[in-house]
């Protein structure tokens, strides 16, 4: 299984503070999916950390959505011990449930890119990925036009993304789609 791999090409988060977060989610969570961040945590030493939500329909669910980019560190675990930075394939990243995930506001104008693994439904004629609150989930799936009623991505074009293939020398690519925001909520 593979997980999925996210590149800010030009976000506006990156000189803005106020754009960036840390969540927590009680599901495992892949950098390049949404979710809500309302709330923040009522667990001891956590209260500064926001709470990740399913988007919904329900209560303004498509609104103030944030988008998983945390720095693609593989955790592997043996026993009771975690070791970081063995596995250089990003592919391989995902946050477990309960531990720290950075989030950033997409705004439009952003230009970011995505591997299908953070992408719900198939590309085929599809020009925009956008939240889809029908199936309850933290993808972003593939549609024909834009939703103004929350975060919707116009595709720019197919790319790859290189990735270190574990060797001493030589990369993998991996198809990935560019999008640049197209409208938030």
């Amino acid at each position: 299984m593979t997980n999925a791999i996210a590149v800010l090409d030009r976000v506006q988060s990156t000189d803005i503070d106020s754009y960036n977060r840390t969540g927590v989610s009680s599901v495992d969570f892949d950098n390049g999916w949404v979710a809500q961040l309302l709330t923040q945590s009522a667990t001891a030493g956590k209260t500064e950390t926001w709470v990740a939500t399913i988007p919904t329909t329900a209560n303004s669910g498509l609104k103030n959505l944030w988008m998983a980019y945390s720095p693609e560190v593989v955790s592997v675990i043996s026993g009771s011990n975690v070791f970081k930075g063995i596995d250089v394939d990003p592919q391989h990243f995902y946050t477990v449930a309960g531990d720290y995930i950075d989030y950033f506001k997409p705004q439009v104008g952003d230009i970011i890119t995505l591997t299908a693994d953070a992408l719900g439904g198939t590309k085929a004629s599809a020009l925009y990925v956008q939240v889809d609150a029908t199936n309850n989930v933290y993808k972003l799936t593939w549609g024909t036009v834009s939703t103004v009623a929350g975060l919707s991505l116009k595709w720019l074009k197919t790319t790859t993304i290189s990735k270190p293939a574990g060797a001493i020398s030589g990369s993998d690519q991996v198809v990935a789609y560019q999008f640049e925001v197209a409208s938030i909520a």
